[in-house]
């Protein structure tokens, strides 16, 4: 349990880490916080893995400004995000980076990549848990999202974690869900 703790610790303060460092673009203003996005989440859905573990998930994230130094990789904005299972399954903290592009009338996509410490199983015999073999797993996202107003927008938001096969097991899990977001 130290271990999951430490890696949780670990992530949080690397992306708080990169959300701080440098400079941030002009047109920040004072805030380091662009957006906030919220939203639910069919859990577990079987898309890349199969289904195994029930109940829907409260999903929260914050979307920071940009640093600088990220210019260099088409200035991805730093997350912190949490997703909560309603039915006690599988819920995880996570971080990483969101790149995010606009296409025509009002319609925009996100690319996310990152990492997840989930309170999940690594090694079950329950078939109706996941054995996702590490506490910390990769996660990579995607979003189609339509800008309501300018500080609106709702998304469809798609996201996958596993630990890539370098634990066994790695069953990895998939979600699917629909969020509002709010800029700053």
């Amino acid at each position: 349990m130290t271990t999951r703790r430490n890696m949780v610790t670990m992530t949080l303060l690397l992306t708080l880490a990169l959300c701080l460092a440098g400079p941030h673009p002009a047109d920040a203003g004072d805030t380091i916080v662009s957006e906030v996005r919220g939203g639910v989440y069919a859990h577990d859905i079987s898309f890349w893995s199969f289904h195994r573990e029930n109940g829907a998930d409260i999903n929260g994230e914050v979307l920071f400004v940009s640093p600088s130094f990220l210019e260099a990789v088409w200035s991805p904005r730093p997350h912190l995000g949490a997703t909560v299972n309603t039915s006690g399954n599988t819920s995880f903290l996570y971080s990483g980076l969101t790149w995010e592009y606009d296409l025509p009338a009002d319609f925009f996509v996100d690319a996310n990549l990152g990492l997840a410490a989930h309170n999940g199983k690594l090694d079950t015999d329950n078939h109706k848990r996941k054995s996702l073999g590490s506490p910390v797993l990769f996660r990579l996202g995607a979003a189609l999202g339509y800008n309501i107003t300018e500080k609106v927008n709702i998304s469809i938001q798609f996201e996958h974690m596993s630990n890539a096969y370098i634990v066994s097991p790695n069953e990895g899990m998939d979600n699917v869900g629909l969020r509002l977001g709010y800029r700053f």
